[in-house]
């Protein structure tokens, strides 16, 4: 599962890039009205004190106040000749580029155009470094007499010629961009080293398993690695490229002695990635893999939480294949410090075959709560959002069997979509008193739903059920 650029918690690559640009579109329009306001100045049609502080005389080009030195300098002359106009281009172009490669069509069809693209930061600073060395912003310095700007902006014609009002003069403010990009610059060279020690780390292939629906399961084993439920890492392949790092969230559990992830078909990257290895000989070693990692999300809160929603879509179920497996670590090994009581986890697919992978996991645990006489502890749905009349022909003739004829599972599956209404409403009767997590991971359109509702079924009496939302989107 691809994860977003930015951990989910926080906005995403998109809304980050798009303030960016309303921040910059502000400071843009800004800048050209003040060039234009600069010309028309040095051509007299404000007033007679803008004019006069536009022709002040220059010496060793560090005493005037407006940049345009000439009637024949016109703002795009200026815009193009200057330090801070053609840095301000390089900038400008850099941050375009930037925000468009970040809309989702690019992000989700194109990972590497918005990959690369997102590196124009380094042009970007160093644009934004250089910017202030032309020196256009300038202020008055202080002269000897001082010029005693109150008493002279009306006597304009007696500077120079009174000891109240000598020739102003004016000096631009000294570069102090860098000071404020160098410390983030300082650290991002230090994770991408310490990105390249990780890389060369040695990551050892446990088990390479082709799942139905083009899913890619990679157990891998890495000396020092440690995680946690919902984590996730970033693979690089440099049989595929050494330059692109894509993140997958982790679906093993902490308690295991390997990490593994599963890797959905979605993209160039993840194309060539199972090409590759679906022309592997029987037994043969998967191709060099590159981990950085682990990295947090929202989902490690989940043991917080007495109670526990968890929805996943698709697969974005990935990060609950973590949870729940180690929550069967913990029941085997009958850990005490487990807080969790009860957990609801809902599953939706478009397509049959994409329960199959998991289906086992959900089996083991099914099992394993009825051994223990736990069998309320996991109470989970499954909903199926595609079919054809042929299958649900099948359903019906195989409607009275005890296990469901997709998944396996005594469990039923669903056909449509959750009432969660009705499902929320559910688990308000059924935790009266509780602070219930509920955790997300899928499209931003079902976040927008569930969040929505968490605000819906929360009760105003603090001593009664609450609905914290928790949001992974893909």
């Amino acid at each position: 599962w691809r994860k977003p650029y930015t951990p989910f918690h926080q906005r995403s690559s998109m809304d980050l890039d798009v303030c960016k640009g309303e921040i910059g579109s502000v400071h843009t329009i800004a800048h050209f009205l003040n060039v234009e306001w600069y010309y028309n100045s040095r051509l007299g049609k404000y007033d007679d004190l803008s004019m006069a502080l536009s022709s002040l005389d220059d010496s060793g080009n560090t005493t005037f106040l407006n940049p345009i030195r000439s009637t024949t300098t016109t703002p795009t002359l200026l815009v193009f000749t200057s330090v801070a106009g053609i840095t301000g281009v390089i900038i400008t172009l850099s941050l375009i580029l930037i925000i468009t490669s970040s809309m989702e069509v690019i992000r989700r069809s194109y990972f590497e155009v918005f990959w690369f693209t997102h590196h124009l930061f380094i042009v970007f600073f160093a644009g934004l470094v250089i910017h202030g060395a032309g020196r256009i912003v300038r202020s008055q310095t202080t002269t000897n007499p001082p010029h005693n700007a109150t008493f002279c902006k009306d006597r304009i014609d007696d500077w120079g010629k009174i000891q109240e009002c000598p020739v102003p003069q004016f000096a631009g403010g000294f570069p102090q961009t860098w000071m404020w990009v160098i410390g983030p610059m300082i650290l991002y060279v230090c994770e991408r080293l310490l990105r390249f020690i990780r890389y060369m780390q040695t990551v050892k292939y446990r088990k390479i398993v082709i799942r139905p629906s083009k899913v890619l399961e990679l157990q891998l084993v890495k000396n020092g690695f440690k995680m946690d439920v919902g984590q996730y890492v970033f693979l690089n392949c440099p049989a595929i490229s050494q330059l692109e790092w894509h993140p997958f969230t982790m679906t093993s559990a902490p308690e295991e002695d390997f990490f593994s992830v599963h890797i959905r078909s979605v993209g160039d990257w993840t194309q060539k990635l199972i090409s590759i290895v679906e022309q592997l000989p029987e037994g043969a070693e998967g191709p060099k893999m590159g981990v950085d990692g682990p990295f947090g999300t929202a989902s490690e809160d989940v043991f917080d939480y007495e109670v526990a929603m968890l929805v996943g879509a698709g697969i974005g179920v990935t990060p609950f294949a973590s949870i729940l497996k180690s929550i069967w670590y913990k029941f085997k090994d009958s850990n005490p410090k487990l807080r969790t009581r009860k957990i609801y986890f809902y599953w939706l697919c478009r397509e049959t075959h994409a329960f199959e992978w998991f289906a086992d996991l959900l089996q083991l645990l099914e099992r394993e709560m009825e051994e223990r006489g736990m069998g309320s502890f996991l109470t989970y749905k499954l909903y199926l959002t595609g079919w054809d009349q042929s299958h649900a022909n099948h359903v019906m003739v195989h409607a009275d069997a005890d296990t469901d004829v997709v998944t396996g599972l005594k469990q039923k599956t669903n056909y449509g979509r959750p009432n969660w209404d009705k499902e929320f409403e559910q688990v308000r009767k059924e935790n009266p008193t509780s602070v219930v997590g509920t955790f997300l991971c899928g499209p931003a359109v079902l976040a927008t739903v569930l969040s929505k509702k968490c605000v819906k079924y929360t009760d105003v009496d603090p001593r009664k059920t609450k609905f914290y939302f928790n949001k992974e989107n893909f």
